[in-house]
């Protein structure tokens, strides 16, 4: 199918493979950080996600709206989320101090325990699946080619 057919510009034989090893290969390790972080510390990789993120901030706090477009979540999926991670008390919801209207999402003492236990194996896992299997060129190579695509898909959504 490599043969443009009309308006579409079918994939080459590389460009397949490239598609389908980085799909496949995506699915994997986040099943395999996903299974390692749940196996060592009973968290799933989304919810650490919104840990580090929360983390990341000053307070250890953000509004739910960034929180969910930093996570690349909807919302409504977000609220879920944090209404489940509240529940196990790793983070809570409060007014914005800044502004009344909105709601942020924030770490609790728990959070940044769990956080702190999880982070040690999460990043040994991140490199053991991912990073120590590439050549420092490309790793860098790897952050460019993303960056450019994150880039891209951030402009269609604006």
């Amino acid at each position: 199918m490599a043969e443009a057919t009309g308006s579409v510009r079918w994939l080459s034989e590389t460009e397949m493979t490239a598609w389908r090893a980085y799909i496949v290969s995506t699915l994997k390790l986040r099943q395999r950080l996903h299974r390692e972080l749940v196996e060592q510390h009973d968290v799933s990789l989304i919810d650490y996600e919104v840990l580090v993120c929360l983390s990341s901030m000053p307070d250890n706090r953000m509004r739910m709206s960034e929180l969910a477009t930093m996570l690349g979540s909807t919302k409504s999926r977000l609220s879920h989320q944090v209404g489940r991670m509240e529940d196990a008390g790793y983070v809570r919801r409060v007014k914005d101090p800044e502004d009344r209207r909105g709601v942020t999402a924030e770490l609790t003492e728990k959070g940044v325990q769990l956080l702190s236990r999880a982070a040690p194996s999460h990043v040994a896992g991140v490199r053991a699946h991912l990073i120590d299997l590439l050549t420092t060129e490309e790793q860098v190579m790897m952050g460019e080619a993303f960056t450019r695509v994150l880039d891209h898909l951030q402009e269609l959504d604006d």
